[in-house]
């Protein structure tokens, strides 16, 4: 099993299309693939184009790889907000008692900027002031990917339409490799 998040500075310029970084992702690995995950924020476009988008992306290439499309309804970043012992963890202040605003999980998928509702959080987690805070911020994407890596695949992100549409993606992959091998 191989692997990869292509670092696409090998290849100097690469598109920021799908189809050029599928693409360059499948010349950087070097070998045939088995499964091709495409990651693509619904954003205002809404999941079904971006799921055209990416398949039609990934069929023009050709190749017999399964493909499983990543597509959170707005960001990754409404994932991570289900999650406030989490939040408090990775801020580093585990124990802090000062309210977050976390959405609800029904609301997650709808606020226009998740991103920045998360990065408000985790400085108010922190409950940091002055250069500490400014510390705290500087290190959003540090927080954002360990987030990413605590996240429960059974906890509240399995009642999010695109976690649901991830997973149920991920099991008609299996189940056709299982097939397969009957």
């Amino acid at each position: 099993m191989h692997l990869s998040k292509p670092d696409f500075s090998l290849l100097g310029k690469v598109a920021k299309d799908v189809r050029s970084r599928v693409d360059a992702g499948l010349k950087l690995v070097g070998t045939s693939v088995d499964l091709v995950v495409v990651h693509r924020d619904a954003d205002n476009a809404g999941r079904h184009a971006r799921r055209q988008e990416i398949e039609t992306a990934v069929r023009t290439i050709g190749g017999n790889a399964e493909l499983v499309p990543v597509i959170p309804i707005r960001m990754t970043e409404a994932w991570l907000l289900l999650d406030e012992a989490a939040i408090r963890h990775v801020a580093g202040n585990p124990r802090g008692r000062m309210n977050l605003g976390l959405p609800k999980p029904h609301e997650v998928e709808s606020i226009a900027d998740p991103k920045e509702v998360l990065r408000t959080c985790l400085l108010k987690a922190s409950d940091e002031t002055g250069r500490r805070r400014e510390a705290v911020a500087k290190r959003f994407n540090q927080h954002r990917r360990q987030l990413l890596e605590r996240l429960n695949p059974d906890g509240a992100v399995v009642r999010l339409e695109g976690w649901s549409h991830l997973i149920s993606d991920i099991d008609a992959v299996a189940k056709r490799w299982r097939s397969c091998e009957a």
